[in-house]
């Protein structure tokens, strides 16, 4: 227990001793594009996806891509230096909630966390640019999408074919060149593949945000830290994962979100993924102090400056 404590320790120290430390939250991005200005950043679905989007709205407009058909070929490839310069993984979402193969798939990698972006996703009917609304039979879309679309859906005898992405469902439009089929997706797929949005915004929840993780293979420490993401678990003792949560709270710190996940090869024990967000990043080591002491594991996964809702 003492020497996963001291390891514990260790990592956090070596945070705190990065020289990063005094550089923006713009500079570090900037600094890992221009650094490796040829590699590109990994996300999961096709170029056009709301992944793309997400990473756009981070690294900058001219950050390139490398399409993964998985989440785990996500974190493959944003572990290795050859191939990317980090990545992007949706982690949760307004409506679905927390994606929970993806936090294992983050708690099992060497990943840090440098940044979150919350997207609005908007979901838009595209056609060819010569095609009328009376003239759509089908519409293509992912199975989500569809879903998150049945109140205007309905309102037609369209048949609904579900695909894999919504990205690529625009795409196959385009290179078809089909006249009675429709998909939906977002407003950069209909860019990219000159498409014409014949009917905007068709989701039935109009707030409806999910929630990326920006991937580094190097952890930073940014000045204007406001928020990190921890994973830890204690020695399931009666009230020990309450002490956890009252040094939280007495350090006037939020905790944001505290989601269980089972510890493999244990009988029915469970670590926790925490975010927490504070006022600066020396009331953050504080409570890194005391919070070694209560558990029998800690990781600090990444700190990094709260994302704003971006539509």
């Amino acid at each position: 227990m003492q020497g996963t404590k001291q390891r514990a320790e260790g990592k956090r120290q070596n945070g705190s001793d990065l020289k990063e430390i005094n550089k923006s939250s713009n500079q570090i991005r900037r600094k890992i594009i221009q650094h490796q200005s040829n590699l590109p950043v990994a996300i999961q679905g096709y170029e056009g996806s709301f992944h793309q989007v997400a990473a756009r709205s981070f690294f900058g407009k001219k950050v390139e891509i490398l399409p993964c058909a998985t989440f785990t070929e996500v974190i493959r490839t944003s572990t290795d230096p050859a191939i990317t310069m980090g990545g992007v993984m949706a982690i949760e979402n307004s409506l679905a909630g927390s994606i929970m193969p993806n936090y294992n798939l983050l708690q099992k990698s060497n990943l840090s966390v440098i940044g979150e972006v919350y997207l609005q996703i908007n979901q838009h009917l595209m056609v060819n640019p010569d095609v009328e609304l009376e003239q759509i039979r089908e519409v293509h879309s992912h199975p989500m999408a569809l879903q998150q679309c049945l109140g205007y859906l309905n309102q037609f005898s369209w048949k609904l074919i579900e695909t894999e992405d919504t990205a690529l469902s625009a795409r196959l439009l385009m290179q078809k060149k089909s006249r009675h089929t429709a998909a939906i997706a977002g407003k950069l797929a209909a860019e990219l593949f000159g498409l014409k949005i014949i009917t905007p915004n068709i989701h039935d929840v109009k707030n409806n945000y999910t929630r990326f993780l920006m991937l580094s293979r190097e952890p930073q420490e940014i000045e204007g830290a406001n928020k990190a993401s921890l994973n830890f678990h204690t020695d399931h003792s009666k009230g020990r994962l309450a002490e956890v949560l009252s040094t939280i709270a007495r350090e006037d710190i939020n905790l944001s979100k505290l989601q269980s996940f089972p510890i493999a090869g244990s009988q029915f024990k469970y670590g926790f993924y925490a975010d927490l967000e504070f006022d600066n990043v020396s009331q953050f080591r504080g409570l890194l102090k005391k919070l070694v002491k209560k558990t029998e594991y800690l990781r600090v996964l990444g700190v990094y400056k709260k994302g704003i809702y971006k539509k």
